[in-house]
């Protein structure tokens, strides 16, 4: 699996917990279960380490909405922002401009009309704001 398709899946079970709940072990069976989903190790650790930090994501979410309220976001923009802040916060192994573009991408794909411009802009903001080296993703 290369990291894309990686990248990919951990978006849908992010995308999941937001309307079934869970833990990261839960809906990692699930999805092996339901979709025959073999996550390799990045997807594993992106899913885990995404749905442990949900409150510092969320936060840092909130911060850069730019007049808009969190419950107003689609899940799908939710869903990746809450991955591609996960990367650039956590995974020093993933350039900063690979996790925002890839998220723009996830936006256009699975996202509304609106979804990849406000992930777009969420994200630059959100960089030129506060954004460091992390640590590299741990591969379990």
């Amino acid at each position: 699996m290369t990291r894309k398709e990686a990248r990919e899946q951990a978006f849908f079970i992010i995308f999941e917990y937001s309307f079934c709940g869970g833990t990261a072990e839960e809906l990692l069976e699930l999805a092996g279960q339901c979709r025959e989903l073999e996550p390799d190790e990045y997807t594993v650790e992106v899913v885990r380490g995404a749905l442990d930090r949900l409150p510092i994501l969320d936060e840092k979410i909130y911060t850069y909405l730019k007049g808009w309220k969190i419950n107003r976001l689609s899940r799908v923009a939710i869903s990746v922002l809450r991955l591609a802040i996960y990367e650039i916060l956590f995974c020093s192994d993933v350039p900063v401009g690979v996790s925002i573009n890839e998220a723009v991408e996830l936006g256009k794909t699975y996202g509304g009309e609106n979804d990849s411009g406000y992930i777009n802009g969420v994200l630059g903001a959100f960089v030129r704001a506060e954004a460091s080296e992390g640590e590299p993703c741990e591969q379990q």
